[in-house]
């Protein structure tokens, strides 16, 4: 690696690297109640909403105690819808009140509340977690994408996960734009972290300027 290129990683890292499972308060493991918690995450994440409101949606629905399938479930609607009001997730709050709670059944009916048996029913396969997770109500590639980059931590076959913004991102900050090169940029452990710096890069209209600037 250049020593531009190791520079601009890092302030690419420093300034932008925090994924938003680290927003919304969710230490990430290879348990159900987080990871189901990155599920509610990337449902909430599937509209049309600003990041921060939709990390501060779901910080609001942890707090109200929505941590596990079954404790989604077991609130009523307006219970969630209120939790979204406070974080003033609105226009979407009663839709995605519903989806919520379809979305809880479906875990806990289908993987009895454990994601990791979606793990087991893909065999593997990111392509089939993928497929399985745009199963569940108001996911769409938006929320699977999202997911597939955070989980990338914990379930190593996901890994390199890098969708199509944040290669766009990588590819105006003269760095690689294969999954497998841009993995190569940062230990494994660090690539959630990369990519979600480089989809937040790709949102803003002027992150990369300043990026190259200061490279």
């Amino acid at each position: 690696m250049t020593q531009r290129r190791r520079t601009t990683v890092r302030r690419l890292m420093d300034q932008y690297g925090r994924t938003h499972a680290d927003e919304a308060g969710i230490t990430l493991r290879n348990t159900p109640a987080p990871l189901y918690q990155l599920l509610t995450l990337c449902v909430l994440f599937s509209v049309r909403i600003k990041a921060d409101i939709a990390v501060a949606a779901a910080r609001e629905l942890f707090r109200a105690g929505m941590r596990t399938p079954r404790a989604m479930a077991d609130a009523t609607w307006q219970n969630r819808v209120d939790a979204l009001g406070r974080a003033h997730y609105r226009r979407y709050d009663e839709s995605t009140a519903t989806a919520l709670g379809a979305g809880a059944e479906l875990v806990l009916d289908r993987y009895r509340g454990d994601l990791r048996r979606l793990r087991d029913a893909a065999d593997g396969d990111p392509g089939r977690i993928r497929e399985l997770l745009r199963e569940v109500p108001r996911i769409g590639p938006v929320g699977a994408d999202i997911f597939c980059r955070e989980a990338q931590t914990v379930w190593p076959e996901l890994r390199p996960s890098f969708d199509d913004r944040a290669r766009h991102a990588a590819s105006g900050l003269g760095l690689p734009t294969t999954p497998q090169a841009l993995a190569r940029l940062v230990d494994p452990d660090d690539l959630p972290r990369l990519a979600a710096a480089l989809v937040r890069v790709e949102l803003s209209t002027d992150a990369v300027d300043d990026l190259l600037k200061t490279g």
